[in-house]
């Protein structure tokens, strides 16, 4: 009986997410299905189809290959994750004489491909996929304590997060009087109360493809509107023919291959609020790629830097295509030329003849941009007005009036924070959920739930161009103050070093929220700017990139509660527009806000 130390398991575990076949772009188990909230989660496990084994020689010992086991949750609205502790079973009767199985450290005899020792694990997988690292182990939780008998393996985990992670690595390697053309299977099961999981198959063989990806001499500093051509070439190292290829293209937002190939599917992933919405795109080339030689595509892809590129990441993966290969429904086919991969020939060939890898990690490369560009962060503030006791709804937040998007896609870190200081005479009684309090001057604030004098409201890691937060904060007035101002500031997560380095105007990155405007108009409110309202075109609102739930920062109290409201339109900077302001009438008007408020909400959505 073998044990793997959670340790150990965290270590490798994130290293072997490559080995799972891009699962963080495409499972090939398949989704995650939603569950209803009276219905216990569904969880997908999956990985890899199919993985190849170099033959076992004689003298040698085996060269291990690795296989990683990933589980996929419902994200999204329908996403929670799981607390719990689970269990996985591994049933390993499936590859008897075909291949040996470990757990991490179960493998330490196995040859590595440069001729080291293993470890137990395999050497040189990174652990960044889809152009974002993931570092977990176990799908967010606690890593996954394995316990391996005879013809099966046992591990049992606590946690899992929504979205696709590692949750296992097993080393697999070829075992001693093995053919080539042996196959077996592994079955993966798991079970945990108030939780079920969908059984994953995985098939090794020896003998097999070991598909690598040549790394590409690209230009990474660039200027909106630059093209350069992607030869992707490819080899195949194995010990086997493959019949047909998986070419993956993952390129974020700022990027562009204006091709659309008839044989290849599309999709946009991630294009909501914090998204990062790359372009997928999975093209199954048909052919027989012999064992020891090149192959690269016939005619050069072309990637192009648009006007909203940044900081962008362009993603390249090759795996045998497989039997069972289908593009998930929401893939859309190109409808241009075919792409096809022709053999490299002269001395460009430089793979045959070459020691096989059986490691996947090679499979994948992975191109970082920086593009020469910026990004206006415009914040917007309002003006409302009602008399004492009165509570009503401010509308705050930003916009990012472009050209470019901004991500932060291998630190994960927020582009930026609303920073709102409430104005005097007010408090607040409900935010949204991103929102949290803080002192007068900034500083930590235990107590999240009675009313503070500033907030601060982050953003995702991504902030798309047009696109940014609408924060609708309810005000109770406490004291009817003519004129009462409150700030709205857009800047870097740090206080301390407050600048937004890609923002070429930073005189727009504050606005007023003002109460109870005096009669000359002062302090004019601002209403979400577009990225391109044109010259004699009105502001108007954009689409709000989040969806910000209502929590309570406070109850409002008294017995002469009532509402008010009244809300301008123009950007800070571009002085004031007439306030309709609404009666202290207590009764009629509470329902009459909710009404106005739910309204603006759908405006919002479809404007």
């Amino acid at each position: 009986m073998t044990r793997l130390s959670p340790r150990n398991a965290l270590r490798r575990a994130a290293g072997l997410l490559a080995a799972a076949g891009l699962l963080a772009v495409v499972p090939l188990a398949g989704a995650a299905a939603p569950a209803r909230a009276d219905e216990p989660p569904v969880f997908t496990l999956g990985g890899p189809a199919e993985t190849g084994l170099q033959p076992y020689r004689a003298g040698g010992g085996p060269k291990p290959s690795g296989l990683g086991i990933t589980v996929t949750a419902p994200s999204g609205e329908e996403g929670t994750g799981f607390a719990g502790r689970f269990t996985l079973t591994f049933d390993l009767s499936g590859v008897a004489g075909v291949a040996d199985v470990a757990f991490d450290g179960a493998a330490s005899g196995a040859e590595t491909s440069d001729g080291g020792a293993s470890g137990g694990g395999v050497p040189g997988v990174g652990a960044s996929v889809g152009g974002m690292s993931d570092g977990a182990a176990s799908g967010g939780g606690t890593a996954p304590d394995c316990e391996v008998t005879g013809a099966k393996a046992v591990c049992v985990g606590t946690g899992v997060r929504p979205g696709t992670h590692p949750v296992a690595a097993l080393v697999v390697t070829a075992a001693a009087g093995g053919e080539r053309g042996d196959s077996g299977t592994i079955t993966v099961t798991g079970e945990a109360e108030g939780a079920a999981f969908t059984p994953f198959t995985a098939r090794v063989t020896v003998g097999g493809p070991d598909l690598v990806m040549e790394e590409l001499p690209f230009r990474t500093e660039l200027v909106p509107g630059d093209r350069q051509q992607a030869p992707i070439t490819f080899a195949n190292r194995g010990a086997g023919d493959a019949e047909g290829v998986l070419l993956t293209l993952r390129y974020t937002r700022g990027l562009d291959i204006p091709q659309r190939y008839s044989n290849c599917r599309y999709s946009e992933d991630d294009p909501g609020p914090s998204g990062v919405g790359r372009t997928t795109a999975l093209c199954t080339v048909e052919g027989a790629f012999e064992a020891g030689e090149a192959y690269t595509l016939a005619a050069p892809l072309t990637i192009e830097a648009t006007e909203r590129a940044y900081r962008d990441t362009f993603l390249y993966r090759i795996e045998e295509a497989g039997p069972a290969r289908p593009a998930p429904a929401a893939f859309e086919r190109g409808d241009g030329a075919v792409l096809r991969a022709v053999p490299v020939t002269g001395p460009q060939n430089r793979s045959a003849g070459r020691a096989a890898d059986p490691t996947p990690h090679d499979n994948q490369r992975e191109a970082d941009f920086r593009t020469e560009n910026t990004a206006d962060f415009a914040a917007y503030g309002d003006r409302v007005s009602g008399a004492r006791g009165a509570t009503v709804t401010a509308d705050v937040g930003f916009r990012n009036v472009g050209p470019a998007w901004i991500g932060h896609l291998r630190s994960g870190e927020d582009v930026a924070v609303v920073d709102f200081t409430v104005p005097r005479g007010a408090s607040v009684v409900a935010k949204p959920d991103r929102c949290r309090a803080v002192t007068a001057a900034g500083e930590y604030r235990e107590d999240q739930r009675s009313p503070a004098p500033r907030y601060l409201c982050p953003t995702s890691p991504a902030v798309h161009d047009g696109e940014g937060l609408d924060l609708p904060f309810a005000l109770r007035i406490e004291e009817v103050l003519v004129g009462a101002e409150g700030e709205v500031t857009v800047r870097a997560p740090s206080a301390r070093n407050p600048a937004l380095p890609f923002d070429p105007a930073p005189a727009n990155n504050t606005a007023r929220l003002v109460l109870n405007a005096g009669d000359d108009g002062d302090g004019g409110p601002s209403t979400p700017p577009t990225s391109d309202p044109g010259p004699d075109a009105s502001p108007s609102g954009a689409p709000a990139t989040s969806a910000p739930g209502g929590g309570a920062a406070g109850t409002p109290g008294g017995s002469d509660s009532g509402t008010g409201s009244g809300h301008g339109g123009g950007l800070a900077s571009t002085g004031s527009d007439a306030l309709t302001v609404a009666g202290a009438a207590a009764v009629a008007l509470t329902a009459g806000l909710a009404l106005v408020a739910a309204a603006r909400r759908r405006t919002g959505r479809h404007s």
